[in-house]
């Protein structure tokens, strides 16, 4: 998935927050020169044009965007709730608005409703887990809402051990997974990355990854009944 657009730069930090947690990937911009000059290949899966604290300047935003040569797909404004009453009803600006005040799960249902009723573009390939969300296309992991900071060994792990919660894994299954057959580093590489993802998913959510004793590691719940 392209990434969305997103006016201004910087974005509210909730905005960016939901947009995180959600697994959509964003670029804020300041101006229209910008979305062109960084718009990707395939152009902009959508964008998210914030106008609470400068309204004039994003519906400018908006008609530059519309009125130019870039290539654009769903367009999501979100407003104060002041503006509501005197908002032009003009697609050639936007396809759907928000209040500013709606609450975080508002932002992603109106997104997942604008792409699918104009089908164009989708949600990311998401792997979720209570609070925990993976987005498997930009490699970011995020827990209740917060970044986490992982490397690249670290973030597969975590991927191979959440997309199969209930199922216990031995060492050499993970080994032999997620290193790979031809890595020859002992069973302790496992133990230490374990450690090391409880560290970052914090002490409120280090149970997330269990201990199997004498077999290995289990991601969430056993799955009673169901063999493994």
């Amino acid at each position: 998935m392209e990434p969305l657009l997103c006016f201004p730069d910087p974005i509210p930090a909730p905005m960016a927050s939901v947009l995180d947690a959600t697994g959509y990937p964003w670029k804020a911009v300041s101006n229209s020169d910008g979305a062109l000059a960084l718009a990707p290949a395939d152009g902009w899966s959508g964008a998210v044009v914030w106008s609470v604290d400068d309204h004039d300047a994003a519906l400018a935003f908006c008609h530059n965007l519309r009125s130019g040569d870039l290539p654009l797909r769903p367009l999501l404004l979100i407003v104060p709730p002041g503006e509501v009453g005197s908002l032009p009803l003009r697609d050639d600006l936007f396809d759907d608005f928000m209040v500013a005040k709606g609450d975080d799960t508002e932002l992603e249902a109106r997104l997942a409703h604008l792409f699918w009723r104009t089908g164009q573009g989708s949600r990311p390939e998401l792997i979720e887990y209570g609070p925990l969300s993976l987005n498997v296309e930009t490699y970011q992991a995020t827990l209740a809402g917060r970044h986490l900071d992982l490397t690249f060994m670290e973030y597969e792990l975590l991927k191979f051990l959440s997309s199969a919660p209930g199922k216990v894994f031995n060492r050499e299954t993970l080994l032999s997974r997620v290193w790979g057959y031809e890595y020859f580093g002992g069973a302790r590489t496992v133990d230490v990355h374990v450690r090391r993802l409880r560290a970052k998913l914090g002490e409120e959510h280090a149970h997330l990854i269990q201990t199997v004793r004498s077999v290995g590691y289990r991601f969430g719940e056993a799955r009673w009944g169901t063999r493994q």
